[in-house]
C-alpha cells in the first residue's frame, strides 16, 4: 500500500509528497475563505462548498483550518464559528444542525507513543462521528475516535476523550456527562432561564410549519 491508501485506513502512515498534494489543494480553497473580506458572505459560502463538497446551507465564519477538506462530510445547517480547526487526516462525519462556538478544535490525528516510533515521521487519523443536532462549546477539543450522539451538547473548554451518548450534556476536562436532556429544557436557556413569550410563540410556529421537514426531535 501506498501512504495515502494506510492514512484512508486508519494505518500508520508518513505524510508524503502525495498527501502534501492534497493538502497544497485544500489550502488554496482555504486562502479563499480566510482572505474573502469578513461581509462577503456569499464569497465564504461558495468556499465553504467547495471545500466541504456534500453539504446544504453550511457556513464558516473565518478563520477555518484543516488539513484536507474533503474528508470533512457535514449535513444540512452546518455553522462553524470563528476560529474553528479540524485536522481531518481521518473522516470527520458531522450529522444535520451542528453548531460549533469559537476555538472549537476536532483532532482525528495522532501519533506514536513512543519518541523512537513518532521520530520516524509515522502518524494515524481515527475518525470522529459526530451525531445530529449537536452544540460544541465554545474552546472544546475532540480527540480522535471519539463518537458524540445526537441532540448533545459540549461545554465551553470540554476535553472529550471518549464517547458521549446521546441527549447528554458533557463538560470538563476530561469531559463528563453531567445531565441528560429532557422534554423539560425544550423552553430554557443556560441556567433555567426561560425563552420569552414572544420567542415561545415564534419557536412553535416554526415547528408547526417545518416539522416534516426539519424533523425536530423529541426529548425523552
Amino acid at each position: 500500500m501506498d501512504h495515502i491508501e494506510r492514512r484512508d485506513r486508519g494505518l500508520a502512515y508518513i505524510a508524503d509528497a502525495s498527501a502534501m498534494e492534497q493538502q497544497i489543494a485544500c489550502r488554496k480553497i482555504l486562502d479563499r475563505l480566510n482572505k474573502a473580506d469578513s461581509y462577503d458572505f456569499a464569497t465564504i459560502a461558495e468556499a465553504a462548498k467547495e471545500l466541504l463538497g456534500r453539504s446544504d446551507g453550511a457556513f464558516i465564519c473565518p478563520p477555518f483550518h484543516c488539513d484536507y477538506g474533503n474528508h470533512i462530510e457535514v449535513g444540512k445547517n452546518f455553522f462553524a464559528n470563528y476560529n474553528c480547526t479540524i485536522l481531518d487526516v481521518g473522516r470527520v462525519v458531522i450529522g444535520d444542525n451542528c453548531q460549533m462556538a469559537p476555538n472549537v478544535q476536532i483532532y482525528t490525528a495522532g501519533h506514536p507513543i513512543h519518541p523512537a516510533s513518532r521520530n520516524t515521521a509515522y502518524e494515524y487519523g481515527k475518525d470522529v462521528i459526530i451525531g445530529d443536532n449537536v452544540w460544541l462549546g465554545g474552546g472544546c477539543i475532540i480527540n480522535p475516535g471519539v463518537r458524540i450522539g445526537s441532540n448533545s451538547i459540549i461545554g465551553a473548554g470540554a476535553v472529550v476523550t471518549k464517547d458521549i451518548p446521546e441527549w447528554s450534556i458533557a463538560v470538563g476536562n476530561p469531559a463528563r456527562v453531567i445531565r441528560t436532556i429532557t422534554e423539560a429544557d425544550r423552553r430554557t436557556l443556560i441556567g433555567k432561564e426561560e425563552i420569552d413569550d414572544e420567542a415561545w410563540a415564534d419557536m412553535q410556529r416554526t415547528w408547526e410549519t417545518s416539522e416534516d421537514e426539519i424533523r425536530f426531535p423529541t426529548a425523552p
